[in-house]
C-alpha cells in the first residue's frame, strides 16, 4: 500500500513538474524580447529567422539561416512620406522570401537598432502573433563565438495575404481626439531637442502637448552610447544592450500600464522600439501613432506645445552657402592636378 502511494504522489510530482516546465518553455518562447540562448532555441524550432539590414551587412555574416530582403526601413517605406509602401507590394516580398508571418519568427538586425523594432512591428501589424526581437542581434550573436554564414539563405516562396491590423495604430484623426480628450498617456520617443522645438524635422518643431518625452535610447544601458560611438568615444555598440528589467521598469514608473498608451517618433520607428519594450513590461493597450511627427507636424491644425517652424529661406541660404563652398574646394582641387 505505502509504495503503491509513493508510486503515486511521484508520478503526480513527476507531472505537475513536467507541466511547470513546459509552462516555463511556453512563456521562455513567448517573450517579445529574447537573448541568443532563446535564439539558438527559435531556430532548433525551426523558427524564420528574418536580418533587417541592408544586404552588403548581411553577406558579410549572418546568423545561419536567416533570411534577408534588404534594409527594412528602405524597402518597406515610401523614402518621402516614411509610410508603408503599398501592401500588395510588401505581400510580394514577403512570400517571394518565403517570410510567412504566421510562422515563429524571429528578427534582428544591429545591437539597438530600432529598425530591427520596426521590423518585427512590421509583422504584428500585418497580423503576425508569434514574432521575437534579437536586441542583441548580429553583435551580440559574434561576441558569443557563434558560427556566421556569408552565403545567402533562402526559403521557400508561400502564398499568404498580409492582413494590417489597424488596432495596433493611431491614425491623425484619432491622434488628434486623443490629445484633445487627454484619454491616453503619450510618449515622445524622440530626443530631447526634437521635443522642445530646437531640432526641427517637418514643417514645425516641438511636440504634441501632454506627451512625455522619453526618448528611445533611454531603454539603453547607456543611452548615449550611439553619440560615444559617432564621436569613437568607445569601440564598440555594447551600451546599447538593452537596461535590465528592473531599471525598464524604473524609467515608465510614472505611467499605468493598465491606461492606453501611445507612442510616437519622427516616422514611427524609434516608436516601434519603446512600444515592444512597454509590452514586454506588461502594458497592456499600446498603440504606435503611425504618422508620427512628420504627420502631426505638417498638418497646421494640430496643435503643437513649444511650437517652431522651419525656416525654409535661411536653409535655402545654408544649403548654397555648402555648395559655393564644395565649388570653391573643387576648384582648387583642379588647380592642384594640374
Amino acid at each position: 500500500m505505502k509504495a503503491s502511494y509513493m508510486n503515486r504522489t511521484i508520478k503526480h510530482f513527476l507531472l505537475l513538474f513536467s507541466l511547470f516546465i513546459s509552462a516555463f518553455a511556453f512563456a521562455q518562447q513567448n517573450d517579445a524580447i529574447i537573448d541568443t540562448e532563446q535564439v539558438q532555441q527559435a531556430i532548433a524550432r525551426g523558427a524564420i529567422i528574418w536580418d533587417v539590414r541592408d544586404e552588403k551587412s548581411y553577406l558579410e555574416g549572418h546568423i545561419p539561416g536567416a533570411i534577408n530582403i534588404g534594409d527594412a526601413g528602405v524597402v518597406l517605406r515610401d523614402p518621402n512620406k516614411e509610410d508603408y509602401i503599398a501592401t500588395e507590394k510588401i505581400q510580394k516580398l514577403f512570400n517571394d522570401a518565403g517570410l510567412d508571418v504566421n510562422r515563429d519568427i524571429v528578427v534582428y538586425g544591429a545591437r539597438g537598432n530600432p529598425y530591427a523594432y520596426f521590423g518585427l512591428y512590421t509583422v504584428n501589424y500585418f497580423g503576425g502573433k508569434q514574432a521575437q526581437i534579437y536586441h542583441g542581434g548580429i553583435d551580440a550573436w559574434k561576441t558569443a563565438g557563434l558560427t556566421l554564414q556569408k552565403e545567402r539563405a533562402t526559403l521557400t516562396p508561400v502564398s499568404v495575404a498580409l492582413t494590417p491590423q489597424p488596432q495596433l495604430v493611431v491614425s491623425n484623426e484619432e491622434m488628434m481626439k486623443i490629445a484633445q480628450s487627454k484619454s491616453a498617456q503619450i510618449i515622445d520617443a524622440r530626443t530631447p531637442d526634437e521635443y522642445s522645438g530646437k531640432d526641427v524635422r517637418a514643417i514645425r518643431g516641438g511636440h504634441i502637448p501632454n506627451a512625455v518625452n522619453i526618448p528611445f535610447e533611454d531603454n539603453w544601458q547607456d543611452p548615449s552610447a550611439a553619440i560615444k560611438l559617432s564621436k569613437k568615444q568607445v569601440t564598440d555598440n555594447s551600451g546599447m544592450a538593452l537596461k535590465n528589467r528592473t531599471d525598464l521598469k524604473k524609467l515608465y514608473s510614472s505611467l499605468d500600464p493598465n491606461k492606453e498608451t501611445v507612442v510616437y517618433c519622427q516616422s514611427g520607428v524609434r516608436a516601434a522600439e519603446t512600444a515592444v519594450v512597454l509590452k514586454d513590461l506588461g502594458f497592456k493597450k499600446v498603440k504606435v501613432y503611425d504618422s508620427a511627427w512628420l504627420g502631426w507636424g505638417n498638418n497646421l491644425k494640430a496643435p503643437v506645445a513649444d511650437e517652431t517652424f522651419l525656416n525654409v529661406g535661411a536653409l535655402n541660404a545654408k544649403m548654397a552657402n555648402m555648395q559655393n563652398r564644395l565649388n570653391q574646394l573643387e576648384e582648387a582641387l583642379k588647380a592642384k592636378t594640374n
